[in-house]
């Protein structure tokens, strides 16, 4: 027995006839050729611009080369608190992963 995937249909805004939809953003209507749902295709361009933007790896105190050499040592000091509290994370993280299986 073949499975096919199921068929749904959904009514046009434009035109109100029904249409086959695949729930697909691009999907058309037969009658008119308007879209099926308009909304679904500029949530899914405003999805992939989300997707596309470049996110930050790790978000670190910078130490700038202006700041004194108080201000520095302290900054230093600082990161090492927020790089240990990442890697104290991670293997918390770690521990429960294999532990999950």
């Amino acid at each position: 027995m073949s499975e096919s995937p199921p068929l749904a249909s959904k009514k046009c805004p434009n035109c109100q006839q029904w249409s086959i939809w695949q729930q697909s953003p691009n999907d058309r209507c037969e009658h008119c050729g308007e879209l099926l749902d308009p909304q679904a295709l500029k949530s899914a361009a405003a999805r992939e611009e989300l997707a596309n933007q470049k996110m930050p790896s790790v978000v670190l105190m910078e130490i700038n080369p202006e700041d004194g050499p108080v201000k520095r040592f302290f900054k230093t000091i600082v990161r090492g608190g927020q790089l240990a509290f990442a890697a104290i994370l991670s293997f918390i993280v770690w521990v429960v992963a294999v532990v999950a299986g």
